[in-house]
């Protein structure tokens, strides 16, 4: 069996390594057009930062490893075309400008995603930079060095943790959104507001509800960010606007979404038997809603690159979907998510009803307590739980990955509010902190329905 990748990063590195594992027998070829693989983007802000002091570190595979599973891996190679009839490529090495042909039996499409560069005047002028790989990584540190101002386009996971790194390495920072609020795919109001603060606190300036039209510059160097609000002089932008999928590859001869995102069915497959997708290419079925949706993670591309591995040949492992699960950490706030915030079920067009709960972590007898923010959101009919969010200067955030099985298994609050959670005065109350929110949700129901039968 010959075993055809195009691309290596998470997805990609998941599935050969699994492969070669599990069909020891296979020529499995991988074709990536970049000079290193696996690189962990998401960890650039703490480069940045100084946190981690080499890039280097942030690589986790790499072509010798590769080649000791007996794995083919053409660096600096850009597939051109696929013809998934014929089950052949074209492949253009970017070395030697050589051009040739490969065919497969199975190909698994891992081509991840790219920063959204916005069409607009002087978007070409130097210092605008782009946030996604090793290579983007070392051109903002050493751009960095030399700007006292720094723009970052987009107040999404990226944009506050480089904001945050700036501000921490004496720049002055500027955030710029289109949206009100930042991180506003992830947390409701009640949970930006205390961050927006403490932005604003580190003196990091908020440009949010407006969006970028320009960038002016002189001498070939961006000077000047132009938003609907007005003109922000500048010496360095970032631009953290989103991610769209590489799939051009594949359009027409796949089934995807309108944004290009690959559609596969639970064991990876596309709408083509003999091709398999995995990771940023793709969009996969998220649980709260239970429709497909693109949500490029690192933490789905490996789980979707290691089933792709394994339904290769035949379906044997089903995936489970995805709620969109992540967390950050900004200055000495924890804060994580999972599922649909309220305004996104409220968008979505779910009747959802919510529980808010202030509270500290440990008994209020021990020497240090802190206090916690948690919300759920939940169906109105049914209780069944479909996101949560975290916020506590103690590090709460396991809380979510729980509320995350929660949501993979359909579990309602009144489940929830049994759960066998163990008591620790050094770790929680007796009463767990999500025990409570789903005895919360029952009071609250209670509480309605007594109200309905009094109007009656």
């Amino acid at each position: 069996m010959k075993i055809a990748v195009i691309g290596c990063t998470h997805a990609g590195t998941a599935a050969v390594t699994n492969m070669a594992r599990l069909y020891p027998e296979a020529d499995i070829t991988v074709y990536e057009k970049n000079d290193n693989i696996s690189f962990l983007s998401c960890g650039i802000a703490l480069h940045v930062g100084g946190v981690v002091e080499h890039a280097e570190q942030l690589f986790y595979s790499n072509p010798d490893q590769l080649a000791q599973l007996g794995i083919q891996t053409h660096m600096r190679h850009e597939v051109l075309a696929v013809d998934t009839a014929a089950k052949t490529m074209e492949i253009r090495n970017l070395a030697t400008g050589e051009r040739f042909r490969d065919a497969y039996d199975k190909l698994v499409i891992t081509t991840g995603s790219w920063p959204i560069i916005p069409q607009m005047e002087g978007i070409g002028l130097e210092n605008i930079q782009l946030c996604k790989n090793y290579n983007h990584a070392q051109a903002i540190i050493e751009k960095a060095k030399h700007a006292e101002t720094v723009t970052v386009v987009g107040a999404g996971y990226i944009g506050i943790e480089l904001a945050e790194a700036f501000q921490m390495l004496g720049k002055k920072v500027i955030l710029i959104d289109n949206t009100d609020r930042i991180l506003f795919k992830y947390l409701d109001r009640a949970f930006t507001d205390p961050i927006e603060k403490l932005l604003a606190d580190k003196e990091i300036r908020l440009a949010l509800g407006q969006s970028v039209q320009a960038f002016k510059g002189e001498g070939g160097k961006v000077q000047c960010v132009v938003t609907t609000a007005g003109e922000y002089e500048t010496d360095m932008v970032v631009l953290c606007i989103g991610f769209r999928p590489n799939t051009e590859l594949l359009k027409g001869q796949i089934d995807m979404l309108p944004n290009g995102a690959i559609l596969v069915d639970e064991y990876m497959r596309t709408s083509n038997p003999d091709v398999l997708a995995a990771g940023d290419s793709c969009a996969i079925r998220y649980n709260p809603t239970e429709q497909p949706l693109y949500i490029p993670l690192a933490t789905n591309a490996v789980r979707m690159g290691t089933l792709a591995a394994h339904n290769l040949v035949q379906p044997a492992i089903p995936y489970r979907g995805t709620q969109g699960t992540s967390g950050i950490k900004i200055y000495d706030l924890n804060i994580a998510s999972t599922g649909l915030t309220e305004q996104g079920a409220l968008a979505a067009g779910m009747n959802v009803k919510t529980i808010t709960i202030i509270d500290h972590d440990k008994p209020e007898f021990m020497p240090h307590y802190e206090n916690v923010m948690l919300k759920l959101v939940y169906e109105e009919e049914g209780g069944r739980i479909v996101g949560a969010q975290v916020l506590s200067r103690a590090d709460m955030t396991q809380s979510i990955n729980t509320l995350s099985v929660c949501i993979q298994n359909r579990m309602t609050t009144r489940q929830l509010a049994f759960v066998d959670f163990f008591f620790q005065p050094h770790y929680n109350k007796p009463w767990n902190l999500l025990n409570q929110a789903g005895l919360q949700a029952m009071e609250q129901e209670r509480k309605e329905r007594d109200g309905k039968v009094l109007a009656q």
